[in-house]
């Protein structure tokens, strides 16, 4: 812990947190007391006096404690954390301020000892005679102890009221379990659902426009070799449409394969793998072990993380050869891409890189990447099989 120093703002705003918290929390203790009397109001002034409370951490550490649902009722266990925390406030902040105000006030007595023999006339009457040197300076070796404690102790009751206030008016274990319960299946579903329409997309072109292209490019070619006698110009206009047409088809079929291939979900990741390290321009050694395949996100994933690490190794890396090992230890699937290339690749350094880091953290995976420059580029991967 960095340890503030004597004088400064972070001092002062813990000093002025723990102080201010004595009036607030008498405030609000009191009315909550007060208003126990009639519970269902209680229950509604509650959250405003959470509020308040809030708004003094914010403002004075630049804490945030996290909301919760206002209660419906007095039964509701949050209700009856606020009105502890309500009610215990006064007692943690009068103890943190009195200690804080005995410190600093020490702290101020001892280092100006020296005055009051200079100020009172004789005769001098003091219950330690501060005209002896070596009683001045123990005096004002305690003040300067006492200042360089004042901070630390103006921290430490502040993040003791801190500690309180988050078990009490933030969410308990529970709720917060919930709540991450229920954004990981919100994610999950997202990420199925924007999986589901990849593969909606990769059906309807391989279906729709590559079957149009398909038939273009025959029409094309049986024009291109059945009729011979038309002009030079409009032979070569249909040669070139010819050319663009199979163009066109191989494009498509790249881009369809890069969405969802079909392989993947007929024969699984070993099968699609192959496919795409085939096509690499430079030889790539392929392994895979996985005795029982994992879920079609999971495979989905693990083949756009081999995909992209090729491309990227075509584009950049200058390598003339690569390797990609992927095997299945219980329940993590571990995805390696080796390659001889130049290196000095960094996830920061473009959107390749970029957009394997954030498909693999929507999973719950680790990406390791090790690329010196001069090479070789090491890419690691670990996805949840489930």
């Amino acid at each position: 812990m960095k340890v503030p120093r004597p004088w400064s703002a972070r001092a002062w705003l813990d000093t002025a947190h723990v102080m201010i918290g004595v009036p607030v929390g008498v405030l609000l203790g009191g009315l909550t007391l007060v208003l126990a009397v009639a519970p269902p109001v209680l229950v509604r002034a509650v959250p405003a006096f959470t509020s308040v409370q809030r708004s003094r951490f914010d403002a004075f550490l630049g804490a945030h404690i996290p909301p919760v649902p206002s209660p419906s009722s007095w039964r509701h266990p949050a209700t009856w954390r606020q009105i502890g925390y309500h009610v215990l406030s006064p007692f943690v902040s009068a103890a943190g301020a009195f200690l804080v105000a005995m410190v600093w006030g020490g702290a101020v007595v001892g280092l100006l000892a020296f005055l009051p023999p200079k100020l009172q006339k004789p005769p001098l009457e003091f219950v330690f005679d501060l005209r002896d040197g070596r009683v001045l300076g123990v005096f004002m070796t305690v003040g300067f102890v006492l200042l360089l404690l004042a901070p630390l102790l103006a921290r430490g009751m502040a993040a003791l009221d801190l500690s309180v206030a988050r078990t009490l008016l933030g969410p308990s274990r529970s709720e917060l379990g919930q709540r991450i319960e229920t954004l990981t299946e919100s994610r999950a579903g997202v990420i199925d659902a924007a999986d589901a329409e990849r593969r909606r997309i990769e059906r309807d072109l391989h279906d729709g426009a590559q079957q149009r292209l398909v038939s273009l490019a025959m029409n094309l070619g049986l024009a291109r070799a059945t009729l011979t006698d038309l002009p030079d110009s409009a032979r070569e206009a249909i040669e070139q449409a010819h050319e663009e047409a199979k163009q066109a088809l191989k494009e498509l079929r790249d881009f369809v394969r890069g969405l969802h291939p079909a392989v993947l979900n007929d024969q699984g990741l070993d099968a699609a793998l192959s496919g795409v390290t085939a096509r690499a321009p430079f030889p790539v050694k392929l392994r895979v072990d996985i005795e029982r395949r994992t879920s079609p996100t999971i495979e989905a994933v693990a083949f756009f993380i081999v995909s992209e690490a090729l491309t990227n190794i075509a584009k950049h890396a200058a390598a003339t050869r690569a390797e990609v090992n992927v095997r299945r230890e219980r329940d993590r699937l571990h995805v390696l891409v080796y390659d001889d290339g130049c290196g000095g690749a960094r996830l920061d350094g473009g959107t390749g890189l970029r957009g394997l880091a954030q498909r693999i953290d929507a999973v719950d995976g680790a990406l390791r990447l090790s690329s010196p420059l001069g090479g070789p580029t090491t890419i690691e991967v670990e996805l949840p099989c489930e």
